[in-house]
């Protein structure tokens, strides 16, 4: 099923527009494509800014690493495979 997409116009200057081209030509697709990779990506970043900056409200530097810390020896009981080793 497809989606139906809407129209969104920017005014942007002109050096960040000839970057845009300049990539979009670099990657072989469209100013388009670019654009909306470009907007999705950092709209999630900053949504997943956001959960955390809320998680971590009212916990200390110490809880958080110990809730760090249980996770990773959840996951980390098996041996590691050689691409994820440090």
């Amino acid at each position: 099923m497809k989606t139906k997409a809407s129209i969104l116009t920017l005014r942007i200057p002109r050096e960040l527009k000839h970057k845009i081209e300049q990539i979009s030509d670099e990657q072989g697709i469209l100013i388009n494509q670019l654009a909306l990779y470009a907007l999705t990506k950092e709209i999630m970043e900053m949504d997943t800014s956001n959960f955390f900056a809320k998680y971590w409200v009212g916990k200390t530097k110490k809880e958080i690493m110990n809730d760090f810390d249980d996770v990773i020896k959840n996951v980390g009981m098996k041996k590691l495979p050689g691409w994820d080793q440090i």
